[in-house]
């Protein structure tokens, strides 16, 4: 590209500052950083891989990691237990009314995974691995309504859950909602052309579906009913994070988990499509710059245009290569609280949470923990 083609692509950002780019809004008010999550306990000993929490209807915690299911029970959950494995990598995972736990299998579609004992232990446990003319082999979240309808995000029809950060390099737009009956039949698409579609939530009502895009930082919601949806409506247009999965809160609202936060390095290498492709093809996927889940220390990683130690000590509010962050948001979108672990924190590359008997339960991805924050905010 000349350098009178860089000059125009820049002037029509300030002229058109909506055009295929927003400015990375800061992070004040209820998003205002803070320590939180490294002030919450931690759930055992690690978990290599932990991706996604559920509470079940037995009082216990369910967490995907790896090919397995783990079972959390006892005592602040201290008891812990293989509940199911599975042909490939667990990731998001929901109830299901009858007490199936419906978990998504990269690679493999939907698998529903009986409670033993369950009142309905003799239902069907066929996957459901396809909708349309695709393959399910990107499932990212799932959602059951109270009629036993179930909702979908396929992250993209191109790349896996693991291949995430390559997925938001390729600039891709490929993701679908998904819609199926309570048996896990009929699976029919009823969105496309999603920026990496992440987390998927129903409303306290039942009556509004909520999702959200990663890749193109926003928070939609869409009209129920039954298995039919109305027309689209974005909530958030232009977050800070990469959001991804939903939970309901409580108190009202959703818990909306941010795995990487935006940065300026990261938005400018987007819009470089020469140099971002010579990148993907001459280095190794974990020293692009890109997001990341955790922060290795390697001396390769790239640094995101800031100091990052200042008398030996790392700064919080460095340009972060990775990020905590937890946001609760009420029923209109609106954030009220959050819970961050920044720059030179523990506990980062949040990919879902949960509310139990116990408290609040968070997944740190990058760090390989289930964390629990109690009610009132201490650990």
């Amino acid at each position: 590209m000349g350098m009178f083609s860089h000059f125009l692509r820049d002037l029509e950002q300030i002229v058109f500052p909506d055009r295929d780019w927003h400015p990375i809004p800061a992070m004040d008010g209820a998003l205002t950083p803070n320590d939180l999550l490294d002030a919450c306990a931690p759930v055992g000993d690690p978990i290599p891989g932990v991706d996604d929490v559920v509470a079940g209807p037995d009082g216990a915690l369910y967490a995907s990691a790896g090919s397995e299911i783990l079972r959390f029970s006892g005592e602040e959950f201290r008891e812990r237990s293989v509940f199911a494995t599975v042909d490939g990598v667990a990731g998001a995972l929901a109830w299901h009314r009858d007490d199936r736990l419906l978990v998504c299998v990269a690679g493999h579609g939907l698998l529903p995974i009986p409670l033993k004992g369950a009142r309905n232990g003799s239902r069907s446990q066929t996957p459901l691995t396809r909708a349309g003319d695709e393959d399910l082999e990107c499932l990212t979240a799932v959602a059951v309504a109270a009629d036993g309808t179930v909702f979908l995000t396929d992250g993209s029809s191109r790349n896996r859950p693991d291949d995430w950060a390559r997925d938001l390099m390729e600039k891709n737009a490929l993701g679908r909602l998904i819609v199926c009956r309570p048996a896990l039949n009929g699976a029919r698409v009823v969105q496309s052309h999603l920026a990496w579609p992440h987390g998927v939530a129903l409303a306290a009502d039942g009556r509004a579906l909520w999702f959200s895009e990663s890749w193109s930082h926003r928070l939609s919601r869409v009209a129920v009913d039954g298995d039919r949806l109305g027309r689209p409506e974005v909530v958030i247009g232009n977050m800070p994070g990469y959001p991804g999965r939903l939970s309901r809160a409580a108190a009202g609202g959703f818990w909306l988990a941010s795995f990487a936060v935006r940065t300026h390095l990261i938005e400018f290498v987007l819009r470089e499509d020469d140099f971002r492709t010579e990148m993907m093809r001459t280095i190794a996927p974990p020293l692009w710059i890109a997001p990341a889940l955790n922060t290795t220390n390697d001396s390769q990683e790239p640094m995101q245009f800031g100091n990052i130690k200042a008398l030996g000590i790392e700064k919080p509010w460095a340009p972060p290569r990775s990020y905590g962050l937890l946001v609760r948001i009420d029923g209109d979108g609106e954030p009220l609280e959050s819970l961050h672990s920044r720059r030179g924190g523990v506990h980062h590359g949040i990919t879902a949470s949960c509310e139990s008997a116990h408290g609040l339960v968070i997944v740190s991805k990058g760090s390989g923990r289930l964390l629990r924050r109690t009610t009132g905010g201490k650990a």
